[in-house]
């Protein structure tokens, strides 16, 4: 997983970066703009288009004067305009890049920008050194970058966007943000969804290891991480291998929360899955999904289950004593989402009886029920981020960028997902996923980490084809093929 960084710790970075490598600054900044162009060449903008590029004196300008350079080199018409005059201090890097421009670049002072000018906008002006409060010419330069009607793209990070805390003032309004190396906190930020526009990770040579040196809470999730957290099985493993689940689920009018979870714990690999419902509702489970086999009380011994999942239409009235029985019975952790979480909310003196180790998946307004009102998503993480390790449990804040919040103060971002899986049912899906991979004998870590991954990327899939009109079934038709794209057997 990629590590995410402060602000503050980028300069480190690079510069730990660069003495290993053996390269200057210079060469630093010439691949991030060269990564920004085959980005730009990717997306096929038409080079009749007019390229209108905003450039600060800092490194993030340095990076728009190259940007600048490479690509008129490719055919593009563009126009520079410093955010700066004269007696501002320029770094050297910048200042090479500016006079590195051929003559043909028409360079003007940022005034003498017409927002109604026709074309695409670069925002190469402030980077994640800015702090602090904005100045007056700062301000009124992202005025003016604001007040053009065309598209934006910001070069790293929305200029005026603090990299690690909330926007308190003016800022950049972006419609695509190529980002490099790792993704900057505050761009993963809900309230920062306005400004960010598309946030678009491009790779500049840094390796995953030399953030090692670097403390942070916070992870970023990717593809090419989900191999290493996949369990492994052979040609000789029976139904058994691949785990007996228990899910609870399911009242009178909401049985297809648990049609939903059943499904996707089958379609995530399960051998065995046992629905736990009322019994006047058995024919709807049991037509729905004749794979699932069914309860109709809560036993005991659970010890023949290899994993639980509750929550998806439980229900609320009278069951109280059903999670009191089921935390005090079995050990091992738990999935809970949904009313099982709206539960906990009502009954916190069931916290502490919650298994080590498990997995709670509240929606936005089931956490505030759970931890109380926040104000924003900063501080959602770090309430959650002392809930997990006061408990010694695992939570998902659910988002455009899911965060998985580990009991040991890891907190990872998840980078799969599509805004076609808001729809009804969701999370019921996941509860399944979730439950399936803990029966198969993945860690809560590994659990987690899989199948938030992979529900999200079902959603992608799913919504490839279908779009808006995407409903949780789709998603769980999509699952085995993410095992296939991630060539997982």
């Amino acid at each position: 997983m990629l590590k995410i960084l402060s602000g503050n710790q980028v300069k480190e970075l690079d510069k730990a970066h660069i003495l290993r490598k053996g390269i200057s600054s210079w060469d630093l900044m010439e691949r991030a703009a060269l990564s920004f162009v085959a980005w730009w060449m990717e997306m096929g903008f038409n080079t009749d288009r007019a390229v209108l590029i905003f450039c600060g004196a800092g490194n993030n300008g340095g990076d728009g004067f190259a940007i600048a350079r490479i690509l008129h080199h490719t055919g593009f018409r563009i126009t520079v305009f410093k955010c700066f005059d004269e007696s501002d201090r320029i770094s050297p890097e910048s200042l090479k890049n500016l006079n590195l421009l051929p003559e043909s670049i028409e360079v003007k002072m940022w005034t003498e920008f017409d927002p109604k000018s026709d074309g695409i906008l670069i925002d190469s002006f402030l980077g994640v050194g800015f702090q602090g409060d904005l100045r007056a010419n700062a301000k009124a330069i992202i005025h003016q970058i604001n007040s053009f009607k065309g598209l934006v793209v910001s070069v790293d990070i929305p200029s005026g966007l603090p990299s690690d805390e909330l926007l308190k003032g003016p800022c950049v309004e972006a419609d695509y943000t190529i980002t490099f190396a790792f993704p900057k906190l505050s761009l993963l930020f809900p309230e920062h969804a306005n400004v960010t526009g598309e946030m678009i990770l491009r790779d500049i040579g840094i390796e995953d290891e030399e953030y090692d040196s670097f403390y942070s809470p916070y992870f970023f999730l990717r593809e090419k991480d989900l191999a290493a957290f996949q369990r492994k099985f052979h040609r000789f493993s029976h139904k058994g291998d691949f785990g007996k689940i228990l899910i609870l689920a399911g009242s009178k009018g909401r049985m297809g929360a648990a049609i939903l979870s059943c499904r996707a714990a089958l379609r995530t690999g399960t051998g065995l899955v046992t629905a736990l419902i009322p019994e006047e509702e058995r024919q709807i489970l049991q037509v729905a999904v004749p794979e699932a086999m069914c309860r109709f009380s809560l036993q005991e011994d659970l010890s023949e289950f290899d994993g639980i999942g509750v929550g998806p239409g439980f229900g609320l009235e009278g069951k109280v004593e059903d999670l009191k029985i089921l935390f005090q019975n079995y050990s091992k952790p738990i999935v809970l989402d949904a009313d099982a979480i709206t539960l906990l909310g009502q009954n916190p003196d069931l916290i502490p009886l919650v298994p080590k180790g498990s997995i709670l998946t509240p929606h936005l307004k089931e956490f505030d029920r759970l931890m109380g009102e926040t104000a924003n998503h900063l501080e959602r993480l770090e309430k959650a981020s002392d809930f997990c390790q006061q408990w010694k449990l695992n939570l998902l804040i659910k988002g455009a960028n899911s965060v998985i919040c580990l009991a040991d103060g890891r907190q990872i971002f998840n980078s799969s997902g599509t805004q076609d899986m808001a729809t009804a049912g969701s999370g019921d899906v996941l509860t399944g996923m979730l439950t399936s991979f803990l029966g198969q004998g993945y860690s809560s870590a590994q659990a987690m980490i899989c199948g938030v991954y992979q529900h999200g990327l079902a959603g992608e899939i799913a919504g490839k084809a279908k779009r808006r009109g995407t409903i949780a079934s789709d998603i769980i038709e999509a699952v085995p093929q993410t095992f296939v794209r991630l060539d997982i057997s």
